[in-house]
């Protein structure tokens, strides 16, 4: 579990000037619950800054989970280390599918917390002044590996090492890395994720909805 100290920074267009995209990794057991709506709710982790509302945070987007394989290819690819928590996620998970995880899928972390996938991280200027890497936001997008976002189900609490589980899977086929391909670079494909909408983020739904509406399906 890695958590974010609101630090200001030139690189963000948030409006305090703040972020707490630098994300180290927490000692002994962390809360995480449900932080409430968009715009009023923060982080679901306790003692992580989330400082931009308008586009981080709520409950649809309570935790950030990303795969440490991911890191170890992004680091052979960049030729630099990445440690936990150096893309901004709150899980870093180890032997888990998440760009594959299924929107509305739920896992069980430790003993009590139970988590729901709503979908994929979309990358943002802020994100790519963290990392100071030239051409970040469309070389993230093209990898299409964005790493998991996710509601709070059942609050509880969580330490470094505890096993995650997956415990529901829906029936259907509309996988994280899909549907961030779907509302990035193919969009084309966005009436199809329709079948996973009453899962999605709202917003993720809203594009879904809106281009279906003009173009069909």
């Amino acid at each position: 579990m890695n958590l974010g100290r609101a630090e200001a920074v030139e690189y963000t267009d948030a409006p305090s000037g703040r972020t707490g995209i630098d994300k180290q990794p927490a000692e002994g057991a962390v809360r995480v619950t449900a932080p409430g709506p968009k715009g009023v709710g923060a982080s679901g982790v306790a003692g992580d800054a989330v400082c931009d509302l308008r586009f981080h945070g709520g409950d649809d987007r309570a935790v950030y989970a990303f795969a440490r394989e991911d890191l170890d290819r992004w680091e052979r690819e960049l030729e630099r280390p990445l440690a936990h928590g150096s893309f901004g996620e709150n899980l870093t998970t180890a032997g888990l599918d998440v760009n594959g995880a299924l929107i509305g899928e739920r896992w069980r972390v430790g003993p009590e917390l139970v988590l729901e996938v709503t979908g994929g991280r979309i990358p943002c200027r802020t994100f790519a002044g963290s990392l100071g890497e030239r051409g970040w936001v469309r070389r993230f997008t093209r990898d299409a590996a964005p790493g998991a976002l996710l509601r709070v189900i059942r609050p509880g609490e969580i330490r470094a090492g505890d096993p995650v589980e997956i415990v529901h899977r829906p029936e259907h086929d509309i996988t994280v890395a899909l549907l961030f391909r779907a509302v990035t670079t193919e969009r084309e494909l966005l009436p199809r994720t329709l079948v996973a909408a009453e899962w999605m983020e709202p917003e993720l739904r809203a594009v879904a909805e809106e281009y279906t509406a003009k173009y069909g399906s």
